[in-house]
């Protein structure tokens, strides 16, 4: 093509390298979490709620999962029929949806405990790299949520 445009280019766009990077990982965690049970955005919920020491509400688990309640309520209702966690209304406030884990849930966090380790393995990058993309992007998203 003779009006070559290179900042149009598929290879030269940040947010296609990030979207393609996103979904890649996100498929390498596919067959490790089926062993658990567990799809993509239900083992970053259990991150989360393996993290909280007390109940979460949905609206804590939504803004660290960046989430808004109408995504994360099928989600953690799956969670809940799988044994994983418990929903219930705060006493304090009934509006409020409270989401704590179930001894099950608590103990799949030491079945998932090698997860990271077995998916790291497929991303072809030493523990350095990772801490420094890991910064980057999390720059990157803060940026961008505030803008």
């Amino acid at each position: 093509m003779a009006d070559r445009v290179p900042q149009l280019e598929l290879g030269n766009q940040l947010c296609f390298a990030l979207y393609s990077a996103s979904r890649a990982a996100t498929r390498a965690y596919g067959p490790v979490l089926a062993e658990l049970g567990l799809t993509y955005p239900q083992y970053l919920t259990m991150l989360v709620l393996w993290e909280a020491e007390d109940p979460l509400s949905v609206g804590d688990i939504g803004e660290r999962l960046h989430l808004d309640s109408g995504t994360l309520t099928p989600l953690l209702k799956r969670l809940e029929d799988l044994g994983f966690a418990v929903r219930a209304r705060d006493p304090a406030d009934e509006r409020r949806v409270l989401i704590s884990l179930t001894e099950r849930g608590r103990d799949l966090r030491a079945t998932a405990a090698d997860v990271p380790a077995r998916v790291f393995g497929r991303y072809g990058i030493d523990a350095a790299t990772a801490r420094r993309l890991v910064g980057e992007l999390t720059a990157i998203s803060e940026s961008l949520r505030g803008a």
